[in-house]
């Protein structure tokens, strides 16, 4: 459940009173018009559509990326600006190929590129549907070189030497000569309906972000590949009802919690061709991981094991010419690990990884023999970094100077900067010089950077900057015009235990102070792996804040216990134990800001969410009676139907604790609701599957519980699209305006 959406925050300080607050003034753009659903929604971008796509070429000398108008541009390191080198019309059938609702939604959701470079930084691979277009950046034309025959998840790649393209095409491994698709050939054979040889089922995709499960050697002489075996993985159907016969749009392999999971190993083939050699690798078949590997060096291959109790990791190192393994770094946690996975390579003898072994996540560096990896355990040189703070990401690792550049929140909860610190610990020092939210993309080599970055009340802008954090922007959003944006409130406020700092926004309705005047709407995300509080600028959710700021509605967003990028003690305290926490937690954000803000009505509040926030929402309005109305988008209404790797980090197995998923699903509690409740979802949601809302009707149903609907066909977990987000976002406002506005209760509501 990876719905990582980010809401509006700014700095704040602790203060003594356990409840802090920042004055809010307006930002002003132009004359003020109202805000319409519509507007927020249902058209472009109001700030312009920041450059996508972006990749540095292999040399680190320029980068590219495709701008609003679907032109691709580059810019050259030293440049002043970015020229086209490709353009739209000669894109344009390629951006916009015709290609399924899941298929679009999968190379969106999963970040599958459009393009790759080629390793002469010369060439780029075009794949949109399945077709692979060869271009050349000097000549801005490209022609037709293959075709996977899959419209996502192909993952076609360049072999190191730039001689071959290899891509998955079902579930086989591929691979041809760079410009003739008349000799592909498959390196695999045994590719089905139920065995992926390279390819990514759904599960490894959204809950162990696996982008890639082939990699070349770096000779190119040999693929590793992950083989996932998925015969005995239940199977769910996503149903179409739009055709005059209804049918089944596709079977998913989809693993609930106790149910098998894919079987996993590592194989190795020549791209040559010839059999495929079998990594023995120890894991238990169809329980265990394997969330991450790659190339040590030409011949010897990392793998990262992963128990179903998501409690012990391991790295093993195996030689592909002997069949030997050993065991390289085995770690263990006492509740689960977070989900940073992966490793690292620095040079030949030296690793670094992310863990939360000491309460927040920082990194560790490892040395090996380079003469010979196999000849011992790894071992711990240092922790390179340390403090009360999260690193998010390693960005890169420049060899020359022996410099780390990653992004952690350090000093600031809500902000993610840019920094840099010496393989053994010296020389930290904060890289990026403003303020806000940082993305930085790295090159192959160097140090210098692309930088996205925004705050709460400045969109977007893309920068390049040096080593040394100074930027030079070349693009920057469009200014909002027509509209008064005002600034959230930010909110410093202390948790249930009374002690544990919460973090949040609060967007309050201009000039509305009399008492009570004012319904509120809670908005929390709640869920682990997930942190909303931060320093950046909301999109269309800002805007639609500001809508219901303008109906007249204030809106609270605090990150609760149990939610991420807050360290390992924050996020753990709701391990096995769903609800209750995050419930009390978000109880008393809304009675400290009531006690703060007069204005607000303390019998007129509501609550909303999507996804883990969806379920948040029933969860609210069946264990408190304090709401008067709930919205809940996509909500999983029974723990039992969510996948394995997900919910058994958290709440373990259900044969092993079973009164926890009874007590933590929503469906369970039913008859307790209060309020108003409007369910939505879409039928075609392979995360949260259409399933949940429809079991929830059924226990409405049976408590003659009263509710409002709404179904958004062939939609997945987004409800993507102007015309659908349009209809969702007016049914959440005419709930809120029918039953949360008036000042006295409307009839017909649960539990009156």
């Amino acid at each position: 459940m990876t719905r990582k959406s980010f809401a509006l925050a700014l700095q704040s300080a602790v203060l003594p009173l356990a409840l802090a607050f920042c004055p809010a003034p307006a930002l002003h753009a132009q004359a003020a018009q109202p805000w319409t659903v519509k507007e927020v929604f249902g058209g472009p971008s109001l700030t312009g559509y920041a450059p996508d796509q972006i990749y540095w070429a292999p040399d680190s000398k320029q980068v590219t990326y495709l701008d609003g108008s679907g032109n691709l541009r580059e810019f050259v390191v030293g440049g002043a600006s970015a020229r086209k080198i490709i353009a739209s019309k000669e894109l344009e059938p390629l951006l916009n190929a015709p290609i399924s609702e899941q298929d679009r939604d999968h190379r969106n959701r999963y970040d599958e590129p459009d393009y790759i470079w080629a390793p002469d930084s010369k060439h780029l691979l075009f794949d949109t549907n399945g077709e692979l277009w060869l271009f050349s950046t000097a000549k801005g034309k490209g022609r037709k070189v293959g075709n996977t025959g899959m419209q996502s998840g192909d993952d076609p790649k360049f072999s190191p030497n730039g001689q071959y393209i290899s891509y998955i095409r079902n579930n086989n491994v591929y691979v041809q000569p760079e410009q003739d698709a008349s000799q592909a050939r498959a390196l695999t054979n045994s590719g089905s309906k139920t065995v992926l040889n390279g390819g990514i089922d759904w599960v490894y995709l959204e809950e162990l972000d696996v982008r890639s499960n082939y990699f070349w050697s770096p000779d190119s002489k040999q693929i590793a590949f992950l083989q996932m075996n998925e015969d005995r993985v239940p199977l769910y159907p996503i149903e179409d009802w739009l055709p005059v016969h209804a049918r089944i749009q596709w079977w998913q392999r989809y693993p609930q919690p106790g149910d098998p999971n894919p079987g996993v190993r590592v194989g190795v083939v020549k791209a040559a061709g010839g059999p495929v050699s079998w990594l023995k690798i120890p894991l238990d078949t169809g329980n265990g991981y394997i969330p991450r590997f790659g190339w040590v060096n030409d011949h010897i291959v990392w793998v990262e094991t992963l128990d179903r109790a998501q409690k012990h990791e391991n790295i093993y190192f195996a030689d592909t010419h002997t069949g030997q393994v050993k065991l390289a770094l085995a770690q263990t946690e006492p509740k689960y690990f977070n989900t940073t996975y992966g490793v690292t390579f620095v040079g030949d003898h030296q690793f670094l990884l992310l863990s939360w072994r000491d309460g927040h996540t920082h990194i560790y560096r490892y040395s090996f023999d380079a003469a010979d990896p196999m000849a011992a355990p790894a071992k711990l040189e240092n922790e390179v970094e340390h403090g009360d703070y999260e690193v998010m990401s390693i960005g890169s690792v420049d060899k020359a100077t022996g410099t780390i550049y990653y992004v952690s929140n350090e000093g600031n909860p809500r902000a993610h900067q840019v920094w840099a610190v010496n393989l053994d610990g010296s020389g930290k020092r904060r890289v990026s010089q403003t303020g806000g939210v940082h993305e930085p993309k790295f090159p192959p080599h160097g140090s210098s950077y692309i930088d996205e970055y925004s705050d709460m009340t400045t969109p977007p802008a893309v920068a390049f900057c040096n080593p040394q954090g100074a930027c030079h922007s070349f693009w920057t959003s469009t200014p909002v015009t027509g509209h008064d944006l005002q600034q959230s409130v930010l909110l410093t406020l202390k948790a249930a235990d009374g002690k544990t700092t919460l973090y949040g926004t609060l967007m309050l309705p201009e000039g509305k102070t009399a008492a009570h005047s004012v319904p509120l709407i809670v908005n929390p995300y709640g869920g682990p792996d997930v942190g909303e509080a931060t320093d950046r600028w909301g999109g269309r959710h800002l805007f639609w804040n500001e809508l219901l700021a303008q109906h007249g509605f204030a809106v609270l967003t605090m990150d609760n216990r149990g939610m991420g990028a807050r360290g390992r003690a924050f996020e753990q305290a709701c391990y096995h134990n769903f609800g209750p926490p995050e419930l009390a937690d978000q109880l008393a954000s809304v009675d400290q800001v009531l006690k703060k803000y007069p204005q607000l009505d303390p019998h007129r509040l509501g609550w909303w969410g999507w996804s883990w926030g969806g379920t948040f929402t029933l969860y609210a309005l069946s264990h408190s009676d304090r709401f008067r109305v709930g919205v809940a988008v996509a909500p999983v209404t029974s723990w039992r139907n969510y996948d394995s790797i997900y919910t058994e980090r958290y709440m373990g197995l259900p044969s092993e604790d079973a009164h926890a998923y009874e007590v933590d699903s929503v469906q369970n509690s039913v008859a307790h609701l209060h309020g108003h409740l409007l369910l939505m979802h879409g039928t075609g949601d392979d995360n949260v599957h259409f399933a949940n809302t429809i079991q929830y009707i059924q226990k409405l149903i049976e408590a003659g519980v009263p509710y409002d609907y709404n179904v958004f066909p062939r939609k997945t977990h987004s409800i993507a699209g102007a015309l659908d987000q349009t209809e969702l976002y007016n049914r959440i406002l005419q709930e809120f305006e029918l039953y949360l506005m008036p000042e006295h209760p409307v009839p017909g509501g649960a539990g009156e």
